[in-house]
């Protein structure tokens, strides 16, 4: 019998060759299309794609291998797609799922297996669980056929979805404004699915476009993985200093989070992203609805749904939470502190590469740059500071719970304990209106402690009692 496998917040993810084989992708889709066989699904579409990552595609081609011999038909992406398009293409050809082969922002050894239901989006908590339970035990429990005969008789089908998610994207955004606007761009794909993306889309008019890390490239060098966070965007930073650029527009390994660097070479935080992005829609867009928001994102949030009378629902963390309260409530708008942002008019699933578009849009909107941006902002919600710790961990994650749980502080970082939200993690609300968050990370054996505060000279302070209290330090 073969190791159990493991769902996380967003899917599968594990190192390649180790438990990350052709066989534990075959029992994976076994398990996923055994899902969709038992809610009346059979002999319908479902998506599959994949990143740039080490045999991704071949990986790609098991899967479908596995869907069409479960009876089930598949869109198999033509190469290496942004996960948001692929999204996005589950809804255009009306498909009742995808399965995504791509392990995000992860590093150079590990692969993933994402899935989404036919909105697009996360599949709720429950729905991956039942997924897992599906999963055989060993390969000889999987049905699949052979790709060449899934060709020979369209049941997989080869698709491009560029054209159409371009144009849906136009309808969202002012493209043509941002194309004419003279802006000098610097874009990281972190050598992803997102390389070329802003490019042929913004080509044409007086904005330049200049990517670094475009090239497919598994290693993922000059990084320690294609996520949009110090230090891995380093380069990218100098790089817009040296070709003087207005903005960095970084995208994560499968383009559904981004990165914003400020024309200074100075990075704009996740949550600064957020807050800038929903006063976007609130101030300049004059839009209504209901934010979402994990709970190791911003209290910006809370603030300007009060001074613009919009409702905000807290959630746990990953988009398995979010997406199904976006579609729940309508939202506005929806996100995490990871740098993965949603938005209604599209599907309920991050996309990096929208997102950076409404920054570009926010710009010329009010003809300022980056930093400018975030000075508006602040002064309507007040000056935030964050930041955030991860550190591997061993032992048993149950007794560090217990051990964080019973620590039971008074005051963190000299600021007074006001409160405990332990529904996803341990966050410790405090008298400034802060927090310090301490979980465990969902994929991978990484223990993160973050914080946010209006003192900017309580930041390290907060973290390292964070770090105490974990028992790391």
């Amino acid at each position: 019998m073969s190791a159990k496998i493991k769902f996380g917040t967003d899917g599968w993810r594990a190192v390649i060759a180790e438990e990350y084989t052709f066989d534990n992708v075959r029992r994976c889709a076994q398990g996923f299309a055994s899902y969709l066989l038992e809610n009346g699904n059979a002999g319908k579409w479902v998506v599959v794609g994949y990143d740039r990552r080490f045999q991704s595609e071949n990986f790609a081609k098991a899967a479908a291998e596995v869907l069409i011999g479960n009876n089930l038909n598949v869109f198999l992406t033509e190469s290496a797609t942004p996960t948001p398009v692929i999204s996005y293409l589950v809804t255009l050809k009306k498909a009742v799922a995808a399965i995504n082969i791509t392990a995000s922002h992860n590093p150079a050894t590990d692969n993933g297996f994402k899935v989404r239901d036919h909105n697009g989006g996360a599949i709720s908590p429950d729905g991956l669980t039942r997924i897992e339970a599906l999963i055989p035990d060993n390969v000889n429990s999987v049905s699949s056929l052979k790709y060449s005969v899934g060709i020979q008789n369209s049941s997989i089908i080869i698709v491009n979805p560029k054209k159409e998610y371009f144009d849906h994207i136009k309808g969202m955004v002012d493209v043509n404004s941002i194309k004419n606007a003279g802006l000098r761009i610097i874009v990281d794909p972190m050598w992803g699915n997102g390389s070329g993306w802003f490019s042929e889309l913004l080509s044409g008019g007086k904005t330049s476009i200049h990517e670094i890390h475009s090239e497919r490239n598994p290693l993922f060098p000059e990084m320690k993985r294609p996520e949009p966070i110090p230090p891995n965007i380093n380069v990218g930073l100098q790089a817009l200093i040296d070709l003087q650029g207005d903005v960095l527009i970084i995208l994560d390994g499968d383009a559904d989070r981004v990165g914003i660097g400020d024309e200074n070479g100075v990075f704009v935080n996740q949550l600064q992203v957020y807050a800038l992005l929903a006063y976007y829609f609130l101030e300049i867009r004059k839009e209504r609805g209901p934010i979402v928001k994990t709970l190791s994102t911003t209290s910006m949030l809370n603030k300007l749904g009060q001074i613009y009378n919009v409702p905000v629902f807290e959630t746990g963390v990953g988009f398995k939470y979010v997406a199904p309260k976006m579609i729940e409530t309508n939202a506005l708008i929806g996100g995490e502190e990871s740098g993965g942002y949603a938005f209604r008019g599209n599907v309920p699933e991050r996309d990096g590469i929208l997102a950076g578009l409404y920054i570009l849009d926010f710009m010329v909107k009010l003809q300022k740059k980056p930093s400018e941006l975030l000075s508006t902002l602040f002064n309507v919600v007040g000056t935030h500071f964050y930041d955030r710790i991860d550190t591997q961990f061993t032992g048993d994650p149950e007794q560090k719970k217990k051990r964080i749980l019973d620590s039971n502080p008074q005051s963190i970082g000299g600021l007074k304990v006001i409160g405990l939200n332990s529904s996803d993690g341990f966050k410790f609300s405090l008298e400034d209106g802060g927090w310090l968050l301490i979980r465990f990370s969902g994929t991978e054996p990484i223990l993160r402690v973050y914080c946010e505060t209006i003192h900017q000279d309580k930041v390290s302070e907060i973290l390292k009692d964070g770090l105490v209290i974990a028992g790391i330090q």
